[in-house]
């Protein structure tokens, strides 16, 4: 490990983070077991099956969409994908796990290598989910909705060195995740969880004694934890109290904003890992054409941002558009309409990302726009039916009432005055209405032109040509 790197802290600490990502695959069935996937259900223990509970005599059998959502996961970031593979027994003795062990993968994972927002991937390997555990006035109860349900389990290598890069690449695989349509993982309903591995070290070429937090349940909340750590640990050894540091696994309190111990840190051994005598071996390359799918990638996020940002847009709406399921859809339609028209493209991200964003945030009634609705409007502003005044207009009706963009405008007098003769007259009218600023402008004040076109607009209710208009005041004043 290089130490120019590892960003020194206070002078002589070198921090080393390694991530473990657990998320939920999107399956219609759980992982082993006909019982079904459905992370929104409420009432506990409804998705469960003789299998997910572990009932003596019952079998487990591979879902074959959990195998193709990992084999992309890992096309994805570049990984090798193993030809062999098998389903090996974790075993720990838990509430949440009905068999006394879990079914994941030890020695032969998935996926080996590849990389994601610049950061080494060691292994992505399939697992089953364990069940939810919840306390409550003095005693525990366990819902089994959860148990089973396919997980992918991203590990990376340690060459994270701040605690900003745990959010960035916690976002980067949330979104690979919902681009590849692997899985929503969605934090706040369980589907992703972070794990951080962190360790402080005064030698660029050396780890500290490593701890794991676990329990984190938000981006923000993950880098929160590892910022706490780096601290924690720095002031245990500049007190002289490194000896308090030990390999152990910490939960995050997210109401106190501080890690706390919950157990000493497990070795591999411990689990007594062996391959689960009831699943087959698998031989990947043989039952999945991987060229093929590969070629069947959908554009992935950092092809996207390349191609977006060739268009002009800025960075935070690319984010947005390549982040937000429910934007994003709306923009790739108009692209899908209009190629490559830089203008039209231009137009309604500026529309989605400002203005639909706006409405969503402030309106009680929103709902996204149909996106028949929304080329159409962009045709209408494109070829100056409607102004941008009037485009913001019926785009808020849109997304509160619906509609048809063309008789909203009709109906609420929206579209755009092009009309040089009708213009002409509410020019003069302004230019008398106001004849010291038209005066001032003539004697060379120019900041007055934008006062005047806006009284001209103010006068139209925002439906006139500006474009038309400017060149008519500056005609009529010179």
């Amino acid at each position: 490990m290089q130490a120019k790197k590892r960003p020194i802290y206070k002078e002589k600490y070198y921090l080393t983070i390694g991530l473990e990502i657990h998320a939920e695959l999107k399956t219609k069935t759980k992982m082993f077991s006909r019982a079904l996937n459905n992370p929104d259900e409420e009432t506990p223990n409804q998705n469960i099956d003789p299998v997910s509970m572990a009932h003596p005599g019952t079998l487990p059998v591979i879902n074959k969409k959990a195998l193709e959502h990992m084999i992309r996961i890992g096309l994805a970031v570049g990984g090798d994908i193993a030809n062999f593979t098998e389903f090996d027994r974790k075993n720990y003795f838990y509430p949440d796990i009905p068999k006394g062990y879990q079914i994941s993968q030890y020695k032969h994972p998935i996926v080996s290598g590849g990389s994601l927002a610049g950061i080494t991937i060691t292994r992505v390997h399939l697992e089953e989910d364990t069940g939810t555990n919840k306390h409550a006035d003095g005693y525990s109860l366990v819902d089994f909705n959860r148990a089973g349900i396919p997980l992918a389990e991203l590990v990376t290598e340690p060459v994270i060195h701040s605690p900003e890069q745990v959010a960035e690449f916690a976002k980067e695989f949330q979104l690979l995740l919902r681009t590849l349509g692997a899985g929503d993982a969605n934090l706040q309903k369980g589907e992703m969880r972070v794990e951080v591995n962190l360790s402080v070290s005064t030698d660029p070429f050396k780890f500290g004694t490593k701890v794991e937090v676990k329990n984190i349940g938000s981006f923000k909340a993950a880098e929160a934890a590892a910022r706490y750590e780096l601290e924690r640990h720095i002031a245990l050894l500049e007190n002289g109290e490194g000896d308090k540091i030990v390999q152990e696994t910490r939960g995050w309190d997210e109401d106190k904003k501080i890690t706390v111990s919950q157990r000493s840190k497990e070795d591999s051994e411990e689990y007594r890992y062996f391959p689960d005598p009831d699943l087959p071996k698998l031989y990947i390359h043989e039952m999945f054409d991987l060229d093929t799918m590969k070629l069947e990638l959908p554009e992935l996020p950092w092809e996207k941002r390349i191609r977006l940002s060739g268009l002009g847009i800025k960075e935070s709406d690319i984010e947005i558009l390549i982040g937000d399921m429910e934007i994003a859809p709306i923009f790739e339609y108009v692209a899908v309409k209009f190629g490559s028209n830089k203008d039209i493209l231009l137009k309604s991200s500026n529309y989605l990302c400002s203005d639909l964003i706006g409405y969503r945030g402030s309106q009680e009634n929103f709902q996204y726009p149909n996106k028949e609705s929304f080329v159409q409007l962009m045709e209408m502003v494109v070829a100056n039916i409607v102004n941008s005044r009037g485009a913001k207009d019926i785009l808020l009706i849109l997304s509160t009432e619906g509609g048809n963009p063309q008789k909203i405008a009709e109906d609420k007098d929206m579209l755009q005055q092009s009309d040089e003769g009708a213009i002409k007259e509410l020019v003069k009218k302004v230019i008398a209405e106001f004849p010291e600023q038209a005066k001032d402008y003539k004697a060379g004040n120019e900041n007055l032109l934008k006062f005047l076109i806006g009284q001209v607009m103010k006068e139209s209710k925002g439906t006139v040509n500006p474009e038309i208009a400017t060149e008519i005041l500056k005609e009529l004043l010179h």
